[in-house]
């Protein structure tokens, strides 16, 4: 009985610190002023897992590589990724830099999140890192095209990537 009521003291002095530090205001919401080495590590930990856990039965419905899908993509990537994530030889606009914490840049990084992943991320966001749901405001086929395209990002040259913005400048409304 005296172990239950040790541990019972235990959770709520552990409680009642929690609180106090929540209602202290002490913790530093700053955009300017990086997590901490725990607190970040909590947050993308719970990320990683959580977008892991969802995607992994998602399959692409088509074949990622056709170039009509591919140019889709690029036209919704243009328009919407492109300010926060960067492209080839474009650096995010001051908005994505702005951001924090900051938004992969995904000529980088793409090659390492299979196709489910970036298809879940891009449908639902992620809360509270400036990423929106694309889910609310394009169909999951509009999105497949901005996975196939992000899938061809990191092999693409500056010098590809605005080709490709000069021939589909006029394609706006994909």
């Amino acid at each position: 009985m005296k172990v239950l009521v040790r541990l019972v003291v235990v959770v709520v002095v552990i409680a009642a610190a929690g609180l106090i530090f929540l209602y202290s205001g002490t913790y530093n919401v700053s955009a300017m002023v990086p997590h901490n080495k725990v607190t970040l590590w909590i947050i993308n930990t719970l990320k990683d897992n959580s977008i892991e856990h969802r995607s992994d039965k998602i399959t692409a419905p088509n074949d990622l590589n056709d170039s009509s899908l591919v140019r889709i993509g690029f036209v919704h990537y243009r328009e919407m990724c492109q300010g926060c994530h960067g492209a080839p030889g474009i650096k995010p606009s001051e908005i994505g830099q702005g951001l924090y914490p900051h938004p992969p840049n995904l000529a980088h990084s793409a090659k390492e999140m299979p196709a489910s992943e970036l298809f879940w991320i891009t449908k639902n966001g992620i809360k509270l890192t400036g990423m929106p749901s694309f889910g609310k405001t394009h169909s999951d086929d509009k999105i497949w095209a901005i996975v196939a395209f992000m899938e061809k990002l990191p092999y693409m040259t500056s010098d590809q990537y605005n080709e490709m913005n000069k021939l589909t400048k006029n394609e706006s409304n994909m």
